[in-house]
C-alpha cells in the first residue's frame, strides 16, 4: 500500500521548482540509462548513489547572495572510488566544482596542479628542425599518478561512473527524488550513501528577493519602495542591519524509505562536534528516519573515525590504527576515542581497530614516516558497507 502523502514535502516540490527542468531532464535521462546498463549486465551491477558537497541556499531569484557551507566534498569523492573498487557502479550526485574522484588527489592540494608537471624537448621530426616541446609527469609524482589515471580509466571504459552535478538545495532535492525514483527496478540492489552536507534551512521561492540585495541604505530603502504591496522577502535590509528569515528544508530522509526508494538500503551520515552527543544524535537519526545505517563522525575526528549505528548490529567503532593516520590541519587527534562509551572502546576479536589494515594498492597511497602505507578511513568504510548491504540483500531475498 503506497503511503499517505506528506502534505509539507510534498508542498516543498509544488512551491519549489527546480531552477532548470532541462537539466534535471538531461541528468535523469543519463541516470536511466546507466541503472538500465548495469542492471541488464552479466551478472547484475549494484550501484549506489554517492551524494557529495555543499548545497546553497539563494537568497535572491537572480542569485549573486547565497550562504553555503565548508564541504568540499572529501569523503563523498573518497568513498566513490572505493565504491568502484568494491564492484558497485556509482552515481556520484556532487556540488559542482567540489571534489570528484580520482582526480581529488591533485585538486585538493596545497600545490598547483602545475607543480607536478614539466616540459622536455622532443627529438626532431624528418625535416623539422624544431623540437616539440611535451609536457610530462614530474618523476617523483609518475608512479601514484599512473595508478590512479589507470583506475579512472578503468571506471570510464567499464562506465561505471556517472558524475551529476548540483548547486543549490533545490537542485539537490529534486535529484534526490528523481534519482531515488529512478533506482526503484533494483530494488534492494540501489543503494544510497548520503554523504552530501545539506543545509537544514532555505528561503522559499515566494519570499525570495528577485534582484540583488542592496548594502546600500539609499538603493536598499528604492527597491523596498519598488516592492511595496509585495510580499516581504525572507532576506532584506532593515537599516543597516542584513535580516534574513529561513524556513526549516522538510525532512525528505524518512520518505526515502517510505515512497522514493522504499526496497533499498539507505546510509546517511551525522556529524557534530560535541563528543557527548555523537552517538546519541546517530541513534535518534536511525530511529527517527528509518534508515538502515547512520555513521557517525565529529567534525575533529571524522578523518580518523567514524561510529557505525544500525538496528542488526547497534554500535560499532571504525578507527584507522594511530600510526596509519592521514594529517589533518584541522583534526584534533587527543579527541580521537572521546565519543566512544567506555565498552565500545574495548576492540571485539576481528575488529578493525586490532592493527593495521592492509591496503588492496600500496602505491596509491602516501607513506607514513616509518615506511608504511597511510590509510584512508573510507578504505575502512566502504567494506563494513558493502559487507551490510550483501547481508540486507540476502535478509530480504527470503522475505
Amino acid at each position: 500500500m503506497a503511503p499517505e502523502p506528506n502534505s509539507e514535502e510534498d508542498a516543498y516540490f509544488d512551491h519549489n521548482p527546480p531552477p532548470s527542468r532541462t537539466t534535471l531532464a538531461r541528468h535523469l535521462a543519463l541516470a536511466r540509462a546507466f541503472i538500465a546498463r548495469h542492471a541488464a549486465a552479466s551478472p547484475p551491477r549494484r550501484v549506489v548513489l554517492v551524494t557529495s558537497g555543499g548545497t546553497t541556499v539563494p537568497l535572491e531569484n537572480q542569485t549573486v547572495r547565497f550562504i553555503d557551507n565548508f564541504s568540499a566534498g572529501t569523503r563523498g569523492a573518497t568513498s566513490a572510488e572505493h565504491f568502484l573498487r568494491a564492484g558497485y557502479a556509482v552515481i556520484f550526485l556532487h556540488r559542482q566544482f567540489s571534489l570528484l574522484p580520482f582526480s581529488r588527489h591533485y585538486s585538493h592540494n596545497t600545490n598547483c596542479f602545475l607543480d607536478f608537471l614539466t616540459t622536455t624537448p622532443s627529438a626532431a621530426s624528418a625535416g623539422n628542425e624544431k623540437t616539440q616541446e611535451q609536457v610530462v609527469v614530474q618523476q617523483q609524482h609518475q608512479r601514484k599518478m599512473a595508478a590512479v589515471l589507470r583506475e579512472y580509466q578503468r571506471a570510464r571504459a567499464d562506465d561505471a561512473l556517472l558524475l551529476l552535478p548540483f548547486v543549490s538545495i533545490a537542485e539537490y532535492l529534486w535529484h534526490l527524488r528523481e534519482l531515488a525514483r529512478a533506482l526503484q527496478p533494483l530494488g534492494g540492489a540501489a543503494l544510497f550513501y548520503l554523504a552530501a552536507a545539506v543545509s537544514d534551512f532555505f528561503v522559499p521561492r515566494e519570499r525570495m528577493a528577485e534582484h540583488k540585495i542592496q548594502s546600500s541604505e539609499e538603493f536598499s530603502a528604492v527597491a523596498a519602495a519598488a516592492g511595496a504591496g509585495e510580499v516581504v522577502p525572507a532576506a532584506r535590509m532593515a537599516g543597516k542591519a542584513l535580516v534574513i528569515d529561513l524556513d526549516p528544508v522538510p525532512k525528505f530522509l524518512k520518505r526515502l524509505v517510505d515512497g522514493w526508494a522504499p526496497a533499498a538500503m539507505i546510509v546517511s551520515f551525522k556529524l557534530e562536534t560535541d563528543p557527548a552527543i555523537l552517538t546519541q544524535k546517530a541513534e535518534y537519526a536511525l530511529k527517527k528516519y528509518a534508515h538502515h545505517l547512520v555513521i557517525g563522525n565529529l567534525l575533529s575526528t571524522r578523518k580518523w573515525e567514524v561510529v557505525f549505528v544500525s538496528v542488526l548490529e547497534g554500535e560499532k567503532w571504525i578507527r584507522v590504527p594511530r600510526r596509519r593516520r592521514t594529517k589533518s590541519s584541522s583534526g584534533v587527534e587527543a579527541l580521537v576515542g572521546k565519543a566512544a562509551a567506555a565498552e565500545s572502546l574495548k576492540a571485539s576479536p576481528g575488529s578493525l581497530e586490532d592493527g593495521p589494515q592492509k591496503d588492496a594498492n600500496e602505491e596509491e597511497v602516501d607513506i607514513s614516516e616509518d615506511g608504511e602505507p597511510l590509510v584512508e578511513i573510507e578504505s575502512l568504510i566502504i567494506p563494513e558497507v558493502k559487507r551490510l548491504h550483501e547481508e540486507f540483500i540476502a535478509r530480504n531475498s527470503h522475505r
